[in-house]
């Protein structure tokens, strides 16, 4: 995930104004990027994953968050990470914040409210952030802008219905290239990287080289990240079949739940690696087999 993370924070720290527009729907006129702020001390201030834009708008100055997410989170829970995400924003540098998520898998997402909420009589809080999906975003209008710094994401966003994913990952190459005063090799490293959570590695450089001149420069720039990845990728595939199948070995051994048939089908379309270890303690923690069903459905809720 480090190689995903890394490319979301070039394109914002090169391109920052596409993003303080993408938070406000490209709806204001009246708002001045003024830079992008790196924490002296992001273990301490901030969480290094975070981006902080620095702005004016109606000539008051503003912070704009951005988190990128590539996977649902659960330890915390997304609304209690960003909350703090936010209160710590606020204690550093004193200015407001429009705080913002941004899930790049297509699956990833669906289930974040948008809010921290605690209610507790006389001791309420609720703190709202806003939440992309970037498989909900109409690639198309992104095209149509121009934005440079959000057109390597756009093979994550929705595509036109009248184009197939292949299709729609060459004009997203295609626009990419047309970017003037732009590293290209960088540039559409940074596209393929991203890609990579949808469409497999090799079809990205293929269309790449089939449709630019950089395909010895891009090959090399991507090369080994996106080997770092593959080994990732692979140690992470490997360890939620095993996890799976603790799960199912728990079940049977303690709650005497045959779950071959009824649950290993709905463990196997769980991709997300901390979910399935959630699971696995839900299964040696559960007294009954409602008990661990209950955990099951909770994200489906």
């Amino acid at each position: 995930m480090a190689s995903f993370d890394a490319a979301s924070k070039k394109q914002v720290e090169t391109n920052p104004k596409d993003f303080v527009h993408l938070c406000f729907r490209f709806g204001l006129k009246n708002i001045t990027v003024l830079e992008v702020v790196t924490p002296e001390q992001p273990t301490v201030e901030m969480h290094q994953a975070d981006i902080l834009i620095k702005a004016l708008h109606d000539g008051r100055e503003v912070l704009v968050h951005f988190e990128f997410q590539t996977t649902d989170s659960y330890d915390p829970e997304m609304p209690l990470r960003m909350a703090g995400y936010i209160i710590r924003a606020i204690e550093v540098h004193r200015l407001p914040v429009y705080s913002n998520v941004i899930y790049l898998s297509p699956n990833a997402g669906r289930n974040d409210p948008g809010k921290f909420e605690q209610n507790l009589e006389n001791h309420n809080i609720s703190i709202e952030y806003q939440v992309f999906r970037l498989i909900e975003i109409d690639g198309q209008e992104i095209l149509d802008l121009k934005a440079a710094g959000l057109i390597p994401f756009t093979p994550l966003m929705k595509r036109p219905a009248d184009l197939d994913s292949e299709q729609w990952l060459r004009r997203c190459v295609q626009a990419a290239d047309s970017i003037d005063g732009v590293n290209k090799p960088e540039y559409l490293g940074s596209l393929a990287i991203l890609g990579n959570l949808v469409y497999d590695s090799q079809t990205i450089l293929d269309i790449i080289s089939e449709e630019t001149m950089q395909q010895p420069s891009i090959v090399e720039y991507v090369a080994p990240q996106a080997r770092e990845q593959g080994i990732q990728q692979g140690i992470q595939q490997g360890a939620k079949e095993i996890i799976r199948k603790l799960i199912l070995q728990v079940l049977t051994q303690r709650l005497q739940l045959d779950a071959t048939q009824t649950i290993k089908p709905i463990l196997d379309e769980i991709d997300d690696l901390p979910r399935l270890e959630q699971l696995h303690s839900a299964a040696i923690l559960a007294e009954t087999p409602e008990d661990f069903m209950q955990a099951l459905n909770k994200d489906s809720e």
